[in-house]
């Protein structure tokens, strides 16, 4: 059986971790606080160039073309995960990985490379899946900025455009709520031009067909920035949820063994009544 002083060490580490879990919570709270801001102000934003790439899209017509637009059989595909460059997040990692991997198997018949973002995909696919063709790591250990997603969508939009792949699909979290976020794998290439055109009436200094090969790279450098924004913010999101979950866990671990402690302390004081008892009643 454990000795008292083997308790108290057990007790006084569980309080250490449960300090750490505390602090990480805290953190991840105010991280999560000013994420959850920039992925609001980002939304607005979107919404605001898909409506314009609509309006324009359809005073270019049906005949304007962009290789950004080209619809190819899919053979070849290019896959591009965001996950987060640390752990302790809960499943956020896992689980994100767990549906690429079952997406992958679901499309037997596409050769798929790989475009990832954040340490644990990059740990994972490295290992596991020999065409990797870009890595970005260290992303979110600061906020991510906009040159990220635009260095991220020239690699993505040049393979598209040459013909290297058919397909550009992007795995992420997306932002939900604090408890829950929501893990998609969307077609983000050939682009889909949105068909519902705003109400506002444009006047186009530049012929349409011209503005629509402008807005059409824009409008995927702001979709990968809104992921980045998106998974930066789930991924606090999971971590502050899950050192709330640890920091409860270590608190009845510590009354479990507080507990466990006081009995034994218990039974050893009760031991050395009865043999003080028992040697008093022997001498007589």
């Amino acid at each position: 059986m454990p000795s008292l002083i083997d308790f108290r060490r057990r007790i006084r580490s569980v309080k250490n971790t449960q300090q750490i879990t505390k602090a990480m919570k805290m953190v991840s709270a105010a991280k999560l606080r000013r994420a959850q801001d920039r992925v609001i102000a980002a939304r607005p934003y979107s919404k605001m160039l898909r409506d314009m790439l609509a309006n324009v899209a359809a005073a270019a017509g049906e005949g304007a073309t962009h290789p950004l637009l080209e619809v190819r059989e899919e053979k070849k595909a290019l896959l591009v995960l965001v996950t987060a460059d640390r752990g302790l997040c809960g499943g956020f990692n896992g689980n994100l990985i767990k549906r690429a991997v079952a997406f992958i198997r679901e499309n037997p018949g596409i050769e798929f490379a790989y475009e990832l973002v954040g340490r644990k995909g990059r740990d994972f696919f490295r290992k596991r899946y020999s065409n990797v063709v870009g890595e970005n790591v260290g992303l979110f250990l600061k906020a991510p900025t906009y040159s990220d997603a635009i260095e991220i969508s020239k690699l993505v939009m040049d393979k598209y455009a040459s013909g290297e792949v058919d397909a550009v699909y992007l795995a992420v979290n997306e932002f939900k709520s604090v408890m829950a976020p929501n893990i998609s794998v969307t077609k983000i290439l050939p682009l889909e031009v949105p068909a519902d055109a705003s109400t506002t009436d444009y006047i186009y200094e530049e012929k349409p067909e011209v503005l629509l090969g402008t807005l059409l790279p824009r409008y995927v450098e702001v979709q990968m920035y809104k992921a980045l924004l998106e998974s930066a913010a789930a991924e606090h999101a999971a971590r502050m949820t899950a050192m709330d979950s640890a920091s409860s866990n270590a608190g009845d671990v510590i009354e479990k063994l507080t507990l466990y402690m006081n009995r034994v302390r218990q039974a050893a004081i009760t031991k050395e009544i009865i043999e003080i008892v028992s040697g008093a009643q022997a001498l007589g």
